[in-house]
């Protein structure tokens, strides 16, 4: 299942979307310790597997704290996508 967190405005969509499939009860919590900005928590589901999700105080201001990590030429992965399983965070912008 792929959950979104974030909102769209009149200067864009900006959304942070965790694929639960890939970030089922994964070990090591990268997100966690991946993002500067401390966005993200591990929460048990209703399926009772542990999930990354944005920290309910982070959701509606996405586009500027995830400001300092996005890149403006070369896009490389950003810092909570590198330290996490491949293809478990994605991001609109």
């Amino acid at each position: 299942m792929k959950a979104n967190y974030g909102y769209m405005d009149g200067s864009g969509e900006y959304y942070i979307t965790i694929d639960t499939d890939h970030c089922n009860n994964c070990s090591h919590h990268g997100c966690i310790t991946g993002c500067p900005k401390g966005m993200f928590q591990v929460i048990t589901d209703d399926y009772d597997d542990e999930v990354a999700e944005i920290k309910e105080e982070f959701r509606k201001k996405i586009k500027y704290d995830c400001a300092d990590c996005k890149p403006t030429t070369d896009r490389p992965p950003l810092p909570c996508q590198a330290a996490c399983t491949p293809g478990a965070i994605t991001h609109s912008w």
